[in-house]
């Protein structure tokens, strides 16, 4: 029977095991996904430790909230697929239920997007979530134009070197924000046109500079807490903050500085909408046509060493590329 990684209990990597379970019949408007790949998201690690802020019921839960592979199985008035198609998965929004990480999936054939020609069967498992986050925020959210200058936080993170790509691929201008100097090299081959590294640089006097003095035109936080204040500051004077992370647990203060436009960003907001989801994937087809978007794999792991995928990402060396695993 087909495998599939659960977990009964909250916990540390060790929790995640591998069992078989029958295979699950489409229902009307769904497709069933023979998975080839996914990647494994630090909301994965979230949802097994228990820090989730969604509601995760045990026992049995599963993860997984991007992958690739094939359709299987066509469940009733679908159309525009067939069986054998290549896919990816746009979203998965009962990942405890219907995760990736497993032999099969049913999803919304919504939910599906054909997968882009040119991508390896890896970088394939490894896009979306980044992407469409990325492409989400900026794009619909922001309304990011050619030669807007956008600050990017945690821009070595998976989301964050997807954003640089996405505001080059626009023709906007990528100042990527980072805590630690010795990334600035790798920032700067990833496509940024400036690098700004906190442990040696004033954000609001570095952001001035690289912006002739009137500030950034887009900031994307995907980081939050305190240091959002700094932030606001660098932005112009009708300029627009897109938070779309929580990677600083502390609290947000109260924005204050420059009149600013405000947004907070879910990438399900738009995953889940069947018209922007279609513009997502045209525009990754796109990029990834033109050379200009490709995501970055750190290592990939079979699903039988799943545990140890997890213990590798929790040590938090992968800077950003992906970590994947094939089924």
């Amino acid at each position: 029977m087909p495998r599939v990684v659960v977990f009964d209990e909250f916990g540390g990597p060790d929790v995640l095991h591998v069992v078989e379970e029958p295979v699950v019949e489409p229902a009307a408007g769904e497709v069933r996904v023979r998975i080839e790949a996914f990647a494994v998201n630090p909301l994965d690690q979230m949802m097994r430790s228990g820090t989730s802020p969604a509601n995760v019921p045990l026992p049995h839960a599963r993860l997984g909230v991007e992958g690739t592979g094939v359709v299987d199985a066509l469940g009733s008035e679908v159309t525009g697929l067939d069986i054998g198609d290549p896919v990816i998965l746009a979203a998965i929004p009962d990942a405890s239920a219907k995760g990736s990480y497993a032999e099969y999936t049913t999803v919304p054939a919504s939910q599906v997007v054909a997968r882009p020609a040119g991508l390896a069967i890896t970088e394939a498992a490894a896009i979306w979530v980044a992407y469409s986050t990325a492409y989400g925020a900026l794009v619909e959210k922001a309304r990011m134009r050619p030669g807007d200058h956008v600050l990017i936080t945690a821009a070595s993170g998976g989301v964050g070197r997807a954003a640089i790509q996405i505001a080059r691929q626009i023709g906007a201008v990528p100042i990527a924000l980072t805590r630690h100097t010795a990334r600035k090299d790798d920032l700067l081959a990833a496509g940024a046109a400036a690098v700004i590294a906190t442990d040696q640089m004033d954000v609001v006097d570095a952001v001035r500079h690289h912006t002739g003095g009137t500030g950034a035109d887009i900031v994307l936080d995907l980081v939050m807490g305190p240091g959002q204040q700094s932030l606001l500051q660098a932005a112009r004077p009708g300029g627009t903050l897109v938070a779309a992370g929580f990677l600083d647990p502390r609290p947000t203060p109260f924005p204050s500085g420059p009149p600013l436009t405000i947004f907070s960003y879910r990438s399900f907001e738009h995953t889940l909408d069947a018209v922007v989801v279609r513009r997502m994937a045209a525009f990754l087809n796109a990029g990834v046509r033109l050379g200009a978007l490709r995501p970055a794999i750190d290592k990939v792991f079979a699903l039988d060493d799943i545990v140890e995928a997890h213990r590798h990402l929790e040590k938090g060396l992968h800077a950003g590329r992906k970590i994947v695993v094939t089924v």
